[in-house]
């Protein structure tokens, strides 16, 4: 669309100024309070932008929440808690966390009320703070490949929780790990596992996973379970969907609820 031509008697006065400004600068010169206010509400404005972008206290969380560009299910634990509790009960008294960002998931379960938390952080630490070191240092969490035999004993947790870190395996290490994860625990396994067709960076993912996540179907977990012989926990997942609607809570993850081995 071609403009029209501006009329340039509207836009100038005659000694050349435009008057929109020569107002604002007559209003200023007659109140300098004018000049004040409208600093301390743009700085007003500043701070609510940068408060709002950061997050506030929530930073932390909402950061974590975003897996470059993609969800992250270890996030998703975190807000599956309270869900847990009602689906699982005193089973969560004493909790295994698999799964990158160990620490914050441990740290955030050893703040319930009568909880035990272990963490399993299946890749190398880079850049933790010194919360995280000490629950290393103290071995709560462990840095351990999970390809390999888990360090515990038979039935040492009452639950077991998994997120982001089965992604990561292909069915030739899965064939070992479900069966470890179900051996150290007394009333199942939760996995978080994405869904497919969310993206993620893969230069990330593969600079700290090695590889980038394979995002499987609901039918292929389920018809893994079945030739590994791991059976679904149905009881604890009809409870886990009963409180998810009570508490209008809706997972951005895939969760599965497996059987502990006899």
């Amino acid at each position: 669309m071609s403009r029209r031509p501006g009329n340039p008697s509207r836009r100038l006065a005659d000694d050349g100024s435009i008057p929109f400004v020569a107002s604002i600068q007559s209003k200023s010169q007659n109140s300098p309070l004018l000049s004040i206010g409208l600093v301390i509400v743009g700085a007003i404005f500043l701070i609510g932008y940068f408060y709002s972008s950061s997050g506030g206290a929530s930073s932390d969380v909402k950061d974590f929440s975003k897996l470059e560009g993609g969800a992250s299910c270890s996030s998703e634990v975190l807000q599956a808690l309270p869900v847990l509790k009602k689906a699982y009960g005193d089973s969560m008294h004493k909790v295994l966390h698999v799964g990158p960002d160990s620490c914050l998931v441990v740290s955030s379960l050893l703040e319930e009320e009568d909880t035990e938390a272990w963490g399993i952080e299946p890749y190398e630490l880079d850049d933790v703070g010194a919360k995280c070191k000490s629950l290393v240092r103290k071995g709560i969490v462990r840095v351990a490949d999970i390809k390999f035999p888990l360090p515990y004993r038979a039935k040492s947790f009452s639950l077991v929780l998994v997120s982001d870190a089965l992604d990561y395996l292909s069915p030739k290490y899965l064939n070992k790990t479900l069966p470890e994860l179900a051996r150290v625990s007394t009333d199942g396994v939760v996995i978080f596992a994405g869904y497919p067709g969310q993206q993620r960076t893969r230069g990330e993912e593969v600079a700290k996973f090695g590889r980038p996540a394979k995002l499987r179907s609901s039918s292929w977990w389920i018809r893994f379970f079945v030739q590994t012989g791991l059976d679904e926990n149905e009881t604890a997942g009809k409870k886990f969907e009963q409180a998810s609607v009570k508490k209008a809570y809706k997972p951005a993850c895939q969760v599965f609820h497996l059987k502990s081995l006899p």
